[in-house]
């Protein structure tokens, strides 16, 4: 990864001036952000609290010992937890503790940034309390003032109550990872903070880019005009972003707008991922870097465009799932994602939630394209986000994940749901992902809107119609072959997965069409020709990619998926086993992967990647 410049001396000035008490001051995981930032990244101690009598015994204080660890770290991801009884209770969840020292040079303002805290988060310095959070993989900040001198922070996760969190749109699809799964950053604050850039490009007929660009600018001053200045970089082209001067109130937010005409733009493309570094400052106050990408989506008819080329999307579906580390991914465990979708030369990949920002940076320099679901995240076919209350909650949670990732120019498709039955939850379903579609493209007109369709369920009424009236984009779960017709081979197999897509295509006549899963599990207990057996899963991806590669209706396919993963220890293979009720499969692991769980290749990675290798 290239690092971002830092062409704002403030920004050096204020990382040199924070030091961990006991630590490493480390380089954030994740290059973009405000200037000034160091992650704490350990050591921290870890500790659970199964009789959640912490508090009672004065732990928010820090008064408590443990295990010694490095942040991001989840407290559950034991490869023997993960499968079998142990798994029962680890995926159950319970609370954890952590602290960790920092030492501040000087008194002032300071904030702590957290990416992700699954899932009910309280934090304390000095044993007052700074603030809660609720929701994973989700940032959110905790500001305070301080004198210079050694400060305890500590951290309380509560990642218990299953059904609670589906309750209210956090199904765990995957396994139940707990604690501070992303990393923590601190920075000082100075009288100005600049927060959530973003970005969108137009590609005039002269072949510049008309680059629209915003950003927050908050006031902790008093009443005054504040200068935003900014400038996009790239190689040895600097463009000065003519952001106006804005009058603010004290204590006040306004977002910041500007357009810029770029001439000659370097695009960014899967060919050429080329990008640029976007800077922003307030002279003498704070600052913001980061690298984005200049590239113009557009889609008419069954076709998407980047840049003016076709777009064919190929590739595997990933989940943030290292063995050891669960979703509390290391910068290790994120260049093993991207290698592996290099492997199989994948163009795109797919997330059920929002990945971490320094993956992202990863899929962006590896210019692998990106269908990003935004949440909530439910049960196939189920809607949770049933009540007035939870609506606003999720469309809050929508935006918050949007302003965080929006600059990444890998993400094409914003997907509100992952698969969706037949017309939609009538508790209101179809309305939600119609009003926040809506807000998504007022917000950013350069990106498709989708969601993901649930087998066999799609459409057949007018209501369920309704439902995606305001998207552009619509993906396919296939499992013909899987868990329908296991036992069908050839030409009788190609016919049920080509009647599957065609079904599909006809609810859906003025869509872009996505096979957005395919697949089937392989592992070695299983004789390799018969379900659940490597052959058995390269024959089956083989039949699947013949058809869609014929099938000029479909705009990509993505392999289910690109790697194995922990799911709830409940979880046995679902239907597959009344249809091969000799397979074996491991309670507690989805085996679709074309890698295993530590990351070996199965046959069927050679297989994907030779077909992957035929495409545009």
């Amino acid at each position: 990864m290239t690092r971002p410049g830092r062409p704002f001396a403030l920004g050096a000035l204020l990382l040199a001036s924070l030091v961990p008490a006991g630590a490493h001051a480390a380089t954030p995981l994740t290059q973009a952000g405000p200037l000034g930032r160091v992650r704490l990244a350990g050591p921290w101690v870890v500790r659970s609290d199964h009789g959640d009598t912490g508090i009672a015994r004065g732990w928010p204080s820090g008064s408590f010992g443990g295990r010694s660890v490095s942040v991001p770290f989840a407290t559950n991801a034991a490869p023997r937890r993960l499968t079998g009884r142990a798994a029962v209770a680890a995926y159950a969840g319970t609370i954890a503790w952590y602290r960790t020292r920092f030492e501040i040079p000087r008194a002032g303002d300071y904030a702590l940034d957290f990416q992700s805290v699954n899932h009910r988060a309280a934090v304390w310095l000095d044993g007052r309390l700074l603030g809660r959070h609720v929701g994973e993989f989700q940032p959110f900040a905790a500001t305070f003032r301080a004198t210079a001198g050694v400060h305890e922070l500590v951290v309380r996760t509560d990642y218990s109550n299953i059904e609670g969190q589906k309750r209210t749109g956090w199904h765990r699809t995957w396994f139940n990872y707990g604690g501070i799964t992303r990393e923590v950053t601190l920075r000082p604050l100075g009288r100005s903070d600049i927060a959530t850039p973003t970005l969108t490009t137009r590609i005039t007929r002269g072949g510049d880019a008309l680059v629209d660009v915003t950003a927050q600018l908050h006031n902790r001053g008093g009443a005054r005009t504040i200068r935003l200045q900014g400038a996009l970089v790239h190689a040895a082209q600097r463009v000065t972003i003519p952001f106006p001067a804005a009058r603010l109130a004290a204590g006040a937010t306004r977002t910041i707008r500007a357009r810029v005409r770029v001439a000659q733009p370097a695009l960014w493309s899967p060919a050429d991922p080329a990008r640029y570094r976007l800077d922003l400052a307030v002279a003498g106050e704070s600052g913001w870097s980061g690298e984005t990408g200049l590239r113009q989506l557009t889609w008419h008819g069954r076709r998407m465009f980047l840049n003016g080329r076709r777009l064919l999307l190929h590739g595997a579906s990933l989940q943030e799932d290292a063995y050891g580390h669960g979703d509390a991914l290391t910068a290790a465990d994120m260049d093993g994602i991207v290698a592996r979708l290099r492997a199989v030369g994948a163009n795109a990949t797919r997330a059920q939630h929002p990945l971490t920002p320094a993956l992202l940076e990863r899929l962006d320099a590896a210019g692998i394209l990106v269908w990003q679901e935004l949440g909530p995240n439910d049960a196939p076919g189920a809607w949770a986000t049933n009540t007035t209350a939870l609506r606003r909650a999720s469309r809050a949670r929508v935006r918050e994940s949007f302003y965080q990732l929006q600059l990444h120019p890998s993400i094409i498709v914003w997907s509100l749901a992952n698969e969706v039955a037949d017309d939609g939850h009538p508790g209101g379903q179809a309305q939600f992902i119609s009003n926040v579609a809506r807000e998504l493209h007022r917000r950013d007109p350069g990106r498709m809107v989708g969601v993901d369709v649930w087998g066999t369920h799609v459409p057949t009424s007018d209501r369920g119609l309704r439902l995606y009236r305001d998207l552009d984009i619509v993906g396919l779960t296939n499992y013909a072959g899987w868990y329908d017709h296991v036992h069908a081979r050839g030409a009788t197999l190609r016919r049920r997965i080509a009647a599957a897509v065609g079904t599909f295509a006809r609810a859906f006549p003025d869509k872009v069409l996505l096979v957005s899963e395919f697949g089937a599990e392989a592992n070695g207990a299983n004789a390799s020709g018969a379900p659940g057996g490597y052959a058995f899963q390269a024959r089956l991806l083989r039949d699947h990619i013949a058809v869609y590669r014929a099938d000029a209706r479909l705009a990509g396919m993505l392999v289910w998926a690109l790697s194995d993963f922990a799911l709830p220890p409940t979880f046995g293979g679902g239907s597959i086993r009344r249809e091969a009720p000799r397979i074996r499969l491991v309670v507690g692991l989805n085996q679709k992967g074309l890698f295993d769980y530590r990351g070996a290749p199965k046959p069927a990675a050679a297989v994907v990647r030779r077909l992957f290798a035929g495409l545009p």
